[in-house]
């Protein structure tokens, strides 16, 4: 039966980078869209921060990467490997994994170091890859994914997801200045977008919040939150940065963070 939950709830798991922190995990997003809950990256310290959500693990009907470096990507593994821990907490629906093109090598890869610990019973792992080289869709229960790819790695794409009320939440992933993204987000309810280094300090392969701004201020936007923050970030006046080119809703991510669209 339809879920007759509305709209999309986004809590920000991670807000930080591959920067130990105790105030920001690594990149991690949790999209609740009727009765699926949906993880975008899983970098360190996901499983806590989910578990203080009072979400578990079991519960993720999909989990999609945006690029396949550790500070996204590197709590598969124990999401795997806890799968396979005989308690009362089972997983009994599939786990959907779904990525850029070279995912299903990027597992093979980790299971030629992990083996069987992180091989779920048949039926309980799907993963799809995504075409890296143009926008991609597909349809699921709840939602509908959007792909398309964004400048940081070969592999790297952003996402939107749209419910079937027709809210929409953009998740950037890592990236520098993208049309494709700009042409992803356009008029979203929501666009949650990296932001990792001030202006000053703007690094190849990553947004600096002016040009976050831009980005937002020309797909227009309803809101935009900026996240995946280095250190430098937090010892800057980041909003008053992305005001130079955006003049709308803005709200900078911290973990934990609950916002709720429709």
């Amino acid at each position: 039966m339809p879920s007759n939950k509305s709209g999309i709830t986004v809590t920000i798991l991670g807000s930080g980078t591959c920067v130990p922190s105790l105030k920001r995990s690594s990149c991690s997003v949790l999209l609740e869209v009727g009765v699926s809950k949906l993880l975008f990256d899983s970098g360190p310290g996901t499983i806590r921060r989910l578990l203080e959500t009072g979400t578990t693990i079991f519960e993720i009907s999909h989990i999609f990467y945006s690029h396949f470096h550790p500070d996204h990507s590197a709590e598969f593994i124990p999401i795997l490997f806890y799968t396979k821990y005989p308690d009362d907490h089972q997983r009994n629906a599939p786990l959907t994994v779904t990525a850029g093109r070279g995912f299903v090598n990027f597992y093979t890869r980790l299971k030629a170091v992990d083996g069987h610990w992180i091989e779920l019973a048949p039926g309980l792992l799907n993963i799809m890859e995504l075409d890296n080289r143009k926008q991609d869709a597909h349809r699921f229960k709840d939602f509908s994914i959007k792909s398309a790819p964004v400048v940081h790695n070969e592999e790297s794409i952003a996402y939107r997801v749209t419910s079937s009320d027709g809210k929409s939440v953009v998740y950037s992933g890592d990236t520098d200045f993208s049309e494709g993204l700009i042409s992803l987000a356009g008029h979203a309810n929501l666009l949650v977008c990296e932001c990792a280094f001030p202006d000053e300090f703007r690094v190849k392969g990553h947004l600096t919040p002016s040009l976050a701004g831009e980005i937002a201020a020309r797909a227009k936007v309803d809101q935009l939150v900026l996240t995946h923050f280095y250190p430098e970030c937090d010892r800057t006046d980041i909003e008053k940065q992305c005001r130079k080119t955006y003049n709308g809703p803005l709200i900078l991510a911290e973990d934990l963070m609950k916002i709720k669209i429709g």
